[in-house]
């Protein structure tokens, strides 16, 4: 359990939010685990037919929090990371998952939209994937299915370059469903999640199923993490917390 993700079932809905915006919804290892939990039980619970994502505050999630990052980089277990448990319950759900996005959606905060089945988010937000800025890799198999969405020179820039989508951009650009003035993001999200309750949860499944290749998804989410926990722990990696801590730009090339 985490105090930072508040869990609440209703009307077959399953309502996920981060709640730390002092932090930006940053999150945690603990939040993770949280997160983990609630889908690996929705996905067996008759009583939850979709589930719904939300950020608490101005933003939707900053993403991983960099303490712990830092912590893994200085030499911590990679296995411990319960993010691998978010996002191989992300690689196979197969109820209907619906995202509310506001603000920041950075790092896995963008590439869990690419295993969302409905996207709504505010026209202002912004959608970014700076993993090359902390000498990092793509995740979530987003190596694949962000190029689907939005192209491969828009989603390399994404990557090594750091370059955001604001939210009017990601639904020009596919990788959303709908963007929206903010203060309509939450009710919209909440009206999909309550018509996608109503539907045949046996024709939304096989829906979804026929959609996806859970399995090729899970194999690259093993792969891409071999890969992340590697870099993770390089002298790359070491060097991009380190300037971060102490406020500097990084340098990278006085490390091999």
């Amino acid at each position: 359990m985490s105090e930072h993700l508040t869990i609440a079932k209703e009307n077959g809905i399953l309502t996920l939010t981060f709640a730390r915006p002092a932090k930006k919804n940053a999150l945690t290892n603990a939040m993770y685990g949280a997160w983990a939990d609630a889908m690996e039980a929705a996905a067996t619970d008759p009583s939850v037919r979709v589930m719904l994502i939300a950020g608490k505050g101005d933003s939707f999630t900053s993403g991983n929090d960099i303490m712990d990052f830092a912590q893994f980089a200085a030499g911590a277990a990679f296995g411990e990371m319960q993010v691998s448990r978010v996002l191989k319950a992300l690689a196979h759900a197969e109820k209907p998952i619906v995202a509310a996005v506001q603000g920041q959606a950075i790092g896995i905060g963008t590439t869990m939209l690419l295993h969302c089945d409905v996207v709504m988010v505010a026209e202002d937000a912004k959608l970014s994937t700076p993993f090359v800025n902390l000498a990092l890799l793509p995740e979530a198999a987003s190596s694949l299915l962000l190029p689907q969405a939005v192209g491969a020179k828009r989603a390399y820039a994404m990557f090594a370059l750091g370059e955001a989508l604001s939210g009017t951009q990601a639904e020009a650009f596919g990788l959303v469903t709908r963007a929206m003035p903010a203060a309509e993001v939450l009710p919209a999200a909440q009206a999909a999640a309550a018509r996608l309750a109503a539907l045949p949860a046996g024709a939304l499944l096989h829906t979804k199923r026929l959609m996806r290749d859970a399995a090729a998804i899970g194999a690259l989410m093993e792969k891409e993490g071999a890969l992340f926990a590697s870099q993770l722990q390089s002298a790359e990696a070491r060097e991009a917390f380190s300037a971060f801590f102490e406020k500097r730009p990084p340098n990278f090339s006085a490390v091999a």
